[in-house]
């Protein structure tokens, strides 16, 4: 069995750094590599804002909204049959088909332009013609599919109250943030905060995801897990650094390192934790449901988190150790940590270097 002085003793893994938290990792050290990463990340989001804008649901843009049971005369009825008479009835296919519920609730939606009365009366008729579905009685009927008109003033309404709750939200968080820490952790969250809402706004604008109400809500709940674990790891940085300027140990930067590696165990294993109800709600609303709010819920939460642990490791603390060393303070301290480290690396070399032999007298 190796022991600490056996030679042959293999090396530390990466899962024992990562559980000891020792300061394996140089994640501050290495925080320019972190900056453009990340920083050409939220240049392509805000661009495909720019470029291609949001893929906004029926909510925002108003519109017909169809809905029947996803079972006919014939059996069941598949999207692109609903499709065909969609087409058939007006010479264009609707804006989305899609199958939503499992088992005897299964539906099928249909989600299209403002229709008019007459156009909605055709688009039945041809579906009825077409697929046949079964009313509540279990026998063909044209009343088994129903219309609803969906304004786009609520899909605004929800945005311009989730905008101002987000407003409110920064404010208090800066305050907070202001008084419990200090200035520069205050702007370094603020920053990752920004970075996790503009990225997970730029993924649904880049890969064309719908953007109903329930994605804004689902927005504003992300903020509080971003937050939280930036939080930890600021925590842990005051503690490291309190009364670091009387000593000449380690750095600030070196020490803000230490608080992430010692913080990134956690970090891990919370986001885990974190996501695994996020994904199984994701495969209920998707899988199992097809459509709606739970699918809409769990989608912008699952990105939104996988960016707050991005930013909360490679962003909050990096920039918060470059508004640090701004200070004169710092910088001098850490002048005097290196000063310190070659004094002490002169003295080691001196005293291992052998003496050398006197000359004995003839």
């Amino acid at each position: 069995m190796a022991t600490e002085t056996d030679p042959t003793a293999r090396p530390a893994g990466v899962l024992h750094q990562l559980y000891t938290g020792t300061g394996a990792f140089d994640i501050v050290g290495k925080r320019s590599r972190w900056y453009i990463a990340l920083g050409l990340l939220v240049l392509v989001c805000i661009g495909a804002m720019g470029v291609k804008g949001f893929n906004l649901g029926i909510d925002f843009e108003g519109g017909t909204k169809l809905q029947m049971p996803a079972v006919g005369a014939q059996g069941p009825i598949s999207e692109n049959q609903v499709r065909d008479a969609y087409r058939d009835a007006l010479g264009h296919p609707p804006e989305t088909v899609q199958i939503a519920g499992t088992g005897k609730t299964q539906s099928i939606q249909i989600r299209s332009e403002t229709l008019s009365p007459a156009e909605v009366s055709q688009v039945k008729q041809s579906i009825f013609e077409q697929v046949k579905p079964l009313g509540d009685n279990g026998t063909p009927s044209a009343n088994a599919v129903s219309d609803s008109a969906v304004s786009g003033t609520w899909g605004g309404e929800i945005t311009q109250q989730a905008l101002l709750a987000l407003g409110v939200f920064l404010v208090l968080v800066t305050i907070f943030l202001a008084f419990y820490f200090e200035k520069w952790m205050a702007v370094a969250a603020l920053v990752a905060l920004l970075h996790d809402v503009v990225v997970t706004a730029g993924l649904y604008s880049l890969i064309g995801f719908e953007v109903t109400p329930s994605t804004v809500i689902g927005l504003l709940t992300i903020l509080g897990f971003s937050l939280y674990d930036t939080v930890v790891v600021f925590d842990k940085v005051k503690e490291n650094t309190r009364g670091l300027l009387g000593l000449t140990r380690r750095t600030y930067p070196e020490a803000a390192n230490l608080a992430v590696n010692q913080t990134l165990m956690r970090s891990i294993n919370t986001s885990i934790i974190a996501l695994l109800p996020v994904l199984g709600l994701l495969v209920v609303g998707a899988g199992m449901l097809g459509v709606g709010v739970l699918r809409d819920l769990a989608l912008v939460q699952l990105v939104g988190m996988l960016a707050g642990v991005i930013s909360s490791i490679y962003l909050a603390t990096p920039l918060l150790v470059d508004l640090k060393m701004r200070e004169p303070k710092y910088r001098d301290h850490a002048a005097k940590v290196r000063q310190r480290r070659e004094k002490a690396a002169t003295a080691t070399k001196a005293a291992d270097e052998p003496e050398e032999p006197v000359a004995a007298d003839d």
